[in-house]
C-alpha cells in the first residue's frame, strides 16, 4: 500500500507527522506532498525539521494568492503528481485550501481520500475554512473524527456511517510525543525572552487582523491587558505588515516577536498564564495542557475545548475578555477535563483503519 500526504500550512504539519511515523512503524511506502501554502521558511521548512518529518518528496511551491488562485494552482500543480505516484489513498489535513485542492483532484480521478480531523464545524460559511470542510467531507471516502461531534455532523449531512471513524485527535499525538523536549528548552527560552509570569498572543484569521475597524480596537484591548500582564505575541507575517506602525506605538509590556518554531510555542503554551487567540489548534492544544484560552471568534468549530477544555468564545465582547482575562490571572478560571482519545494515539488509530 502506498500513502500519500498532502500537507500546506503549519497545522497540517503537526497532524501529518504522528500519522506519518505510525504507518511507517507498519512497513507502509509513503509520499509527502508540501504545496507551499505556507511559503515563509519560518511558516514552514523549521517544521519539518522540528516534528521529524522527513523533506517533501514532492514541492508545489504555490506561494500566496486569493483563495480561488491559490487553491486552482494547487489543483493544476497537484494534479500530475498524483498520477505519476500512483497511491492507493491519499490523506489529507484539517481545513485549509490544499486540503479541499487535493481533494478535488482526488475525486476527479478516482483515488480514494481519507480526511483526517473530520466533521468539525463551524455553522458560519462566511469562513473559508467551514467550506473547505464541508466540501472535503462530501468527497472523502474515509472520515477520521477528532471528537464525537464531528461523527454527529457527518451523520447529519449524510455521510455514511461506514465511512466514519472516531479515533481521537492527532494534533494531541504531536503534542505528548515532543513535550519533553519543549520542557527542556524552556528554560533557554525564559532566559532569552526574560520570561517570568506572562500571557501569549496568536492572531491570524484576515476577519481579526485584516481590517483597521476590528484590528485595532482589539489591539488598543490588549495593549491596556498588558499592562496587568506582560503579553508575549507572536506576530503573523501578514499581520506584521500591514500593521507595523500601530504596533510600534504599544507599550513595552506587549512584546511582538518573530513566529516561533513549533516547540519553542509549545513551551510558551504550557507556561503561559493565559492565552489570546484566534487559532483551532490552540484552542485544543491550550485545552490538553490546562492552560486558560480566550478565543476572539464569534463561534468555533471545536465546541469540545469549551464543553471539556479551558476554552472561553469571546468574540469582540471587550469587557468579556478583560473579565475572564481578570479571572485567569486570579486563579479563577474555567477547569478542563479529560477528553476522550486525546492519548496519544489517534495515529495508531487511523494507522490500523486504512491496514484494513
Amino acid at each position: 500500500m502506498t500513502v500519500l500526504h498532502v500537507v500546506g500550512a503549519r497545522p497540517n504539519f503537526m497532524k501529518a507527522a504522528p500519522v506519518y511515523r505510525a504507518l511507517a512503524q507498519r512497513g507502509v511506502t509513503q509520499v509527502l506532498v508540501h504545496t507551499g501554502q505556507h511559503y515563509d521558511a519560518q511558516m514552514s521548512d523549521v517544521f519539518f525539521q522540528a516534528l521529524e518529518i522527513p523533506a517533501p518528496d514532492e514541492s508545489l511551491n504555490v506561494g500566496s494568492g486569493s483563495h480561488a488562485q491559490q487553491t486552482a494552482a494547487i489543483m493544476s500543480k497537484f494534479e500530475p503528481v498524483l498520477l505519476a505516484r500512483k497511491p492507493d489513498v491519499v490523506l489529507v489535513y484539517g481545513d485549509v485550501n490544499s486540503t479541499v485542492a487535493a481533494a478535488l483532484v482526488c475525486a476527479k480521478l478516482g483515488v480514494k481520500i481519507g480526511h483526517v480531523e473530520a466533521g468539525l464545524r463551524s455553522f458560519d460559511r462566511t469562513m473559508p475554512e467551514e467550506i473547505n470542510r464541508l466540501v472535503t467531507d462530501q468527497l472523502a471516502d474515509i472520515l477520521f473524527t477528532p471528537s464525537t461531534d464531528g461523527d454527529e455532523n457527518l451523520a447529519r449531512e449524510g455521510v455514511a456511517r461506514e465511512k466514519i471513524f472516531f479515533v481521537g485527535n492527532v494534533m494531541i499525538d504531536t503534542l505528548i510525543h515532543f513535550l519533553p523536549k519543549a520542557d527542556a528548552l524552556y528554560p533557554a527560552l525564559q532566559q532569552e525572552l526574560s520570561l517570568q509570569n506572562f500571557g501569549l498572543v496568536t492572531l491570524h484569521r484576515p476577519s481579526n487582523v485584516d481590517e483597521a475597524g476590528t484590528f485595532l480596537p482589539m489591539l488598543k484591548v490588549l495593549d491596556e491587558l498588558s499592562r496587568d500582564l506582560p503579553l508575549i505575541f507572536p506576530v503573523h507575517p501578514r499581520t506584521r505588515d500591514k500593521w507595523t506602525q500601530e504596533l510600534n506605538k504599544c507599550n513595552p509590556n506587549l512584546r511582538t516577536i518573530a513566529p516561533q518554531g513549533y516547540l519553542e510555542f509549545l513551551a510558551l503554551q504550557k507556561n503561559a498564564s493565559v492565552v489570546v487567540t484566534d487559532s483551532g489548534g490552540i484552542q485544543e492544544e491550550t485545552s490538553y495542557l490546562g492552560t486558560p484560552c480566550l478565543t476572539l471568534r464569534e463561534n468555533t468549530e471545536r465546541p469540545i475545548t469549551i464543553t471539556l477544555g479551558t476554552n472561553v468564545l469571546i468574540g469582540r465582547d471587550w469587557n468579556l475578555l478583560r473579565s475572564e482575562f481578570t479571572k485567569a490571572l486570579n486563579g479563577n478560571r474555567k477547569r478542563g477535563s479529560e477528553l476522550p482519545f486525546w492519548d496519544g494515539h489517534a495515529s495508531d488509530r487511523i494507522a490500523e483503519v486504512l491496514l484494513r
